[in-house]
């Protein structure tokens, strides 16, 4: 078997648009929850992945703004999918040493549910072998809506708003942004997903769907990462 190139470079925060649930069933013949609980499965394969080759924060997108506009059985049939992963996997992850955090809108979210994942976070706050930022009922535009309102209760007068000031009060105010965003798929869209921070990441498009990703797919996008030069819009002077 051939020897992989080395990862010359290893990005610290990794963000994931995790598409493709329900195209992955319908080529099964199942219905597209079936394909749902398999993405959500493959979560933890991919985090453990994550783990091994050395990135820090791993950020999914696991249920946007705009999901709760898809037929009532599916959108119960995913917050009751979110809520067994919970119960399930908690104490694993837990012991694993990942920190659990939310990112996004808790209204609107059923008070059961609301509790599970407090009570997720609260439990692994401490925990630092990786960080998973779960992006559960987010939008990037909600997002940046949020703190803006924020910033005005707060009495900021407008001179004093800077891109900086913005970013504490983003829902990752205390993470740095992502180098590399990964959408399975095939799609080439950002699906409102961290328009904010991810203004210079990386971008890696897999025509795979996600319950398909695994590890030597996330080690396709990483050695894509490692062969590219960023420059955040300046230019390399030779």
């Amino acid at each position: 078997m051939q020897e992989k190139p080395p990862l010359e470079q290893i990005p610290y925060h990794v963000g994931i648009i995790m598409d493709g649930n329900g195209r992955w069933a319908r080529q099964r013949g199942l219905p597209r929850l079936a394909g749902h609980r398999a993405g959500t499965e493959n979560i933890r394969r991919v985090l453990t992945a994550c783990v091994e080759f050395g990135i820090k924060i791993l950020t999914i997108y696991a249920f946007s703004t705009e999901n709760w506009k898809r037929p009532e059985r599916e959108v119960k049939g995913l917050m009751s999918i979110f809520a067994r992963v919970i119960d399930s996997e908690l104490e694993e992850l837990h012991r694993q040493g990942v920190q659990l955090r939310h990112m996004g809108r808790l209204e609107g979210i059923s008070n059961a549910l609301r509790t599970k994942v407090r009570h997720a976070i609260e439990l692994t706050r401490n925990n630092d072998r990786i960080i998973l930022n779960v992006a559960f009922n987010y939008g990037g535009r909600a997002e940046i809506v949020d703190a803006v309102q924020r910033i005005i209760h707060d009495g900021i007068p407008a001179e004093e708003v800077t891109e900086g000031l913005i970013g504490r009060y983003l829902y990752t105010s205390d993470c740095p942004d992502p180098d590399l965003i990964i959408r399975t798929s095939g799609e080439f869209r950002t699906s409102n997903f961290l328009l904010w921070q991810a203004a210079y990441a990386e971008y890696y498009v897999t025509p795979t769907y996600w319950p398909d990703f695994d590890k030597d797919e996330l080690y396709a996008a990483l050695l894509t990462y490692s062969q590219r030069e960023r420059r955040f819009g300046e230019v390399q002077v030779n």
